[in-house]
């Protein structure tokens, strides 16, 4: 999730409980202030009537036109004490002029004349409804909200993403950025000094992995010199000394095993530097390279060299199918795929090699299905086979990384299927 999503969902999540408290702040407040200013005008209404009437002077009419109304009504002594002399409250009251009743703001006296009689005074006025009222905030402040939510949500993207042009520069940069190429610097035109010190922090970084980088190619080179020249020497000379010399039966056989080995170690060791290197980018060059081509010679190769194991290889590359990488990775990619299959294919089976679109598959007999998550790791091999190094799937591997290609492995209807998958 980006930076910014995440912002405006918790401008979102922030901003909803804080709209619900300043409505219901604002709708008990807006209520109170009303209630207010009518009890006031109850106030002033019934004292006109109450003086009035002790007064022995003309009440005023029921209805003045103002749609206030009142009522008197004579009570006992026990009433008046078990009841507040002045309570205000809200009621639906009926307006005879209407015909229908409205909400009204009411006020309950109980005064006292001179002959010591106890009269209970009602006024009432027409006020807001309340529900009405808080169905208008509620509307109101669910617009406001998202007024606001989209106004703030659009400042602090357009906010954000100016401020964070170095960031995103950066992160440009970082993306382009491939060991042992002639990089650019890294960018750093900003007087902002966290970003600066970001920067700063990046190229030292990125000198460091170059230095490294630099000294794992040197190491690379050495070792595939200096490895290879005593390996050959070991390997000339047991071959010296079945030729020169007249050792037994028993030595000639453990000679023999010596130079199987030796050619182990040698095939293991080239592997190895090869896998670096690739996973190092050392192969930047690249040409035009027909892989239908390269399958069909690779097959007819093996075809040959497991010719006694009587095993069936079927090629299905109708057309050529060219892509752009370097010509020895291409080379390496189909002969592994390929030297896997016919190695760990039993005596009479079949290998069928298809190139379908923009897919390179590669089918050959099995009895399980191997691991498919360790499958592509080094050194794994699900059967051991005779002069298998175990890191034929992890240099296709690899190379698919490099050139990113997708790698798989099925086992479908007692089938291996490794297929190799060009964006």
């Amino acid at each position: 999730m980006k930076l910014i999503v995440r912002i405006a969902l918790r401008l979102s999540v922030v901003l909803l409980p804080l709209m619900a408290l300043w409505a219901m702040l604002f709708y008990f407040t807006m209520v109170d202030e009303i209630n207010d200013e009518t009890d006031d005008a109850l106030d002033d209404y019934s004292e006109l009537i109450i003086v009035r009437m002790l007064a022995g002077r003309e009440l005023p009419p029921l209805n003045n036109g103002s749609n206030n109304s009142y009522s008197i009504r004579p009570v006992d002594r026990s009433y008046a004490e078990t009841h507040e002399h002045i309570e205000y409250y809200d009621a639906e009251v009926y307006i005879p002029e209407k015909g229908e009743t409205e909400p009204a703001r009411i006020l309950t006296t109980i005064f006292l004349d001179d002959e010591d009689n106890y009269y209970e005074l009602k006024v009432a006025t027409p006020t807001i409804d309340k529900d009405d009222l808080f169905a208008a905030i509620l509307y109101w402040v669910v617009v406001l909200y998202l007024l606001l939510l989209l106004t703030i949500i659009g400042v602090t993207v357009w906010v954000f993403y100016r401020s964070m042009r170095p960031l995103y520069a950066l992160l440009h940069w970082l993306d382009s950025y491939a060991p042992g190429r002639n990089n650019t610097p890294v960018p750093n035109d900003t007087t902002i000094s966290e970003f600066r010190r970001l920067n700063v922090a990046a190229q030292q970084a990125v000198d460091r992995s170059e230095k490294l980088f630099e000294q794992q190619k040197q190491f690379i080179g050495n070792a595939s010199h200096e490895l290879q020249t005593p390996l050959a020497v070991l390997g000339n000379r047991i071959e010296w000394l079945l030729d020169h010399t007249d050792p037994s039966e028993v030595q000639v056989g453990e000679l023999f095993k010596m130079q199987r080995t030796l050619g182990h170690i040698v095939r293991l060791n080239k592997t190895l530097l090869l896998l670096t290197k690739i996973e190092n980018g050392q192969f930047p060059e690249s040409t035009e390279v027909d892989i239908a081509a390269a399958v069909r010679e690779q097959v007819a190769l093996y075809d040959e060299i497991y010719a006694s194991r009587n095993i069936i290889g079927k090629i299905d590359c109708p057309v050529p199918f060219v892509v752009r990488m370097n010509e020895s990775l291409a080379s390496v990619l189909v002969t592994n795929l390929l030297k896997n299959a016919y190695v760990h294919t039993a005596e009479g089976g079949r290998v069928e090699v298809s190139l379908i679109g923009r897919t390179l598959a590669v089918v050959n007999d099995g009895d399980s299905p191997l691991d498919a998550e360790r499958i592509f790791d080094r050194f794994y091999q699900g059967s051991k086979k005779e002069g298998s190094t175990g890191l034929g799937l992890a240099l296709v591997n690899a190379i698919g990384r490099y050139y990113g290609l997708r790698v798989e492995y099925r086992f479908e209807e007692g089938r291996h299927r490794f297929s190799v998958v060009w964006p």
